[in-house]
């Protein structure tokens, strides 16, 4: 099939490539010409582990074409996607202006019937607008169906997810419009789940939700679990060999960022509100995760008295491993916070220094793990990123001026450390190190 792809951002730029690497032919359309001139030249502008080799790939085949101009991308395509920004506003709610220009582009220049398909985040009901911008500005002649078909891509593993669905939700509204997503799909080896686009719509936010709700939780009990001398670890294992429950996002730590949980969990909430329901639940989840980083910030002040004048070492940036991606990461939450205590702050990740950089600019970022240990009088673990276990920690700690390590997503061995000189402060879970036992 011949498809076009509005916004080539994370889910449009795989979702451009992942449909090629099945074989359709695809046109990606950006307003970006700098991000359009690198990914034409073979270069994918974001960090996301498999990309690089997959753009040069389906280009070798000529299976894509990306361009600022989407004239030629309408007329030619038979299914539409639209994957563009939907960034809050102040209140929460989405901005949907991007979308509405994509639909009203579509309308201006499509000649003969399309299949429209929302994959960007959206509240429900903004079928029924896509449809009355369609409605303003199409030839009367002209036939579409709109189509929701939500993303469930994770950053880090974004393209694993688009090959390799653990499910696939299409809200259709006419049996053409189903046949022709039932033809792309296809190939794929999932679960697809048909319904009203009203019920796609809501599914997206919900899912996002409920595990945002999953990791809040955890991290409620992981407070509670150091008041008392629990370990949140065991107890998270306990609650998630229940089928009912499951293991996955019962992980206690600084909390959740990145742009999908706390924008779609804002706006979920404010969809509720529009509509006369209570969902003063999610308010309490985002409180939760808000006082997180604060929380890090407490115990560290506690065990080093005084952050004044404190050299402190980061480590991880980005908002999860896998991804540049700085968008709502604690780190940067827990870096504003001890600088504004008066610590001295040094920064390593392994690809999102440049984007934290961008947002803080005058963040000290080191080129190696080993420099940040330089006279740290603690360093912070905020994000898991593999190459952290295998560091050489006695080095670290002879590089260190005080061996303390706050782990924040209770990554590292706290035993080994402490065998090694370390003082070790978990989440939710017993000290270990001299000073601890």
């Amino acid at each position: 099939m011949k498809i076009a792809v509005f916004g080539t951002g994370y889910v449009g730029l795989v979702t451009a490539l992942g449909f090629a690497k099945f074989g359709h032919s695809v046109y990606g359309i950006d307003r970006d010409e700098e991000k359009i001139k690198a990914l034409n030249s073979g270069k994918v502008p974001f960090f996301e582990p498999g990309l690089d080799e997959l753009l040069l790939e389906v280009q070798g085949k000529g299976l894509v074409k990306f361009s600022t101009d989407g004239k030629e991308a309408v007329e030619d395509s038979e299914v539409i996607f639209i994957c563009v920004g939907t960034p809050p506003l102040e209140d929460g709610r989405a901005d949907l202006s991007q979308v509405e220009d994509v639909a009203r582009f579509i309308a201006e220049n499509m000649k003969e019937y399309k299949v429209i398909v929302e994959k960007s985040t959206v509240p429900v009901k903004t079928s029924y607008w896509i449809k009355r911008i369609m409605n303003l500005y199409r030839e009367k002649d002209v036939g579409f169906d709109v189509v929701s078909n939500p993303e469930f891509l994770r950053e880090g593993s974004a393209l694993e997810d688009f090959l390799y669905p653990e499910r696939i939700v299409v809200g259709v509204e006419s049996r053409k419009a189903r046949e022709k997503m039932e033809e792309l799909y296809r190939d794929f080896d999932a679960p697809i789940l048909y319904t009203d686009v009203e019920t796609a719509e809501i599914i997206k936010h919900a899912s996002n939700s409920f595990l945002a709700m999953k990791i809040s939780f955890i991290n409620m009990v992981a407070d509670l679990c150091e008041k008392v001398g629990a370990d949140v670890e065991m107890v998270a294992k306990g609650m998630g060999l229940d089928s009912r429950i499951g293991q996955k996002f019962l992980k206690a730590g600084v909390g959740f960022g990145g742009s999908c949980f706390p924008k779609d969990l804002r706006a979920f909430y404010r969809i509720a509100e529009d509509e006369g329901v209570d969902f003063s639940l999610l308010k309490e989840v985002e409180k939760i995760n808000e006082l997180r980083p604060v929380k890090f910030v407490e115990k560290m002040k506690n065990v080093l008295w005084n952050l004044k004048g404190k050299r402190i070492g980061i480590l991880g940036l980005s908002f999860k491993p896998n991804t540049d991606d700085v968008r709502e990461a604690p780190s940067l939450k827990i870096i504003k916070l001890l600088k504004k205590e008066g610590a001295e702050i040094f920064a390593y990740d392994p690809v999102a220094s440049e984007n934290a950089r961008k947002v803080m600019p005058e963040l000290n970022c080191l080129s190696s793990p080993y420099e940040i240990a330089e006279g740290a009088n603690a360093i912070a673990l905020i994000t898991e990123w593999d190459e952290f276990r295998g560091l050489d920690w006695k080095k670290i700690k002879d590089n260190m001026e005080t061996p303390l390590i706050f782990d924040g997503r209770n990554f590292l061995e706290g035993r080994k450390l402490a065998s090694l000189g370390f003082e070790y402060y978990p989440v939710g879970r017993k000290p270990f190190g001299r000073m601890n036992g």
